[in-house]
């Protein structure tokens, strides 16, 4: 079993857990990474997430937190405590099933 594909447009199938490392995505593919990956979290029963974007300039934060802001699953969002990345991170409660 490989953990990349071979094909640039064969998916990469990737672990839902209680957090999502985005340093790996572009830019551009954080909206539909994040969409998708709220989705099976939810559906799998977590209630509370974490989105790591890192600090730097605050582009992938505002691109994440974007689209927290109309997403239909989430209840509400903040930056992570200090403990658990800070600003560098965001946490997502999610809505109830």
């Amino acid at each position: 079993m490989r953990d990349f594909p071979t094909d640039p447009d064969e998916p990469v199938v990737l672990p839902i857990e209680d957090s999502l490392d985005l340093h790996s995505f572009q830019p551009g593919d954080i909206p539909s990474v994040v969409g998708e990956y709220l989705q099976e979290a939810w559906r799998r029963g977590f209630r509370e997430v974490r989105l790591i974007h890192g600090k730097g300039k605050g582009v992938q934060r505002a691109i994440v937190q974007s689209v927290l802001e109309n997403h239909p699953l989430v209840r509400e969002f903040t930056d992570a405590p200090g403990e658990r990345g800070g600003w560098g991170a965001t946490v997502v409660r999610l809505k109830r099933g």
